[in-house]
């Protein structure tokens, strides 16, 4: 593995833990706040950007598993490595932060944070799929 991967994946497991303290607060606040369960809207945003967040992180560990061994140039190399933990940060992002008000009623601007993963997520995706299908190794 290369180092840069390396140091990767370890920021990436360091990083863990705040994804397993957002499911505690999650609990905490469907146990102990009414407020939390008063608004569909933010509940069902929260739990996606939980569910996102924890998802996409697994997912960038997988793949940085991956790259070193795509047939990649540097530069495609550090687009793979970067962009599903990119994803993993916007994405969730733009739950959370869309619907940050206990009375939001829709989401705001924040939302568009989710779909800027997405386009994070796809570039990554791809161009790791297509370094592997070109790997002879």
């Amino acid at each position: 593995m290369r180092p840069e991967t390396r140091r990767l994946a370890g920021l990436l497991l360091i990083i863990l833990p705040t994804v397993m303290y957002g499911g505690l607060s999650l609990l905490a606040m469907l146990v102990h706040d009414p407020n939390y369960m008063a608004n569909p809207l933010r509940q069902n945003l929260w739990r996606a950007g939980h569910a996102h967040a924890g998802v996409l992180l697994v997912l960038s560990l997988v793949a940085l598993r991956y790259v070193d061994d795509a047939a990649l140039s540097s530069g495609w190399a550090w687009i793979a490595r970067a962009c599903i933990p990119i994803a993993a940060v916007l994405m969730p992002l733009g739950f959370f932060l869309s619907v940050v008000s206990p009375t939001a009623q829709v989401p705001n601007a924040f939302i568009y944070s989710t779909y800027l993963g997405a386009g994070f997520l796809a570039l990554g995706v791809l161009v790791l799929g297509i370094g592997l299908l070109r790997s002879r190794a």
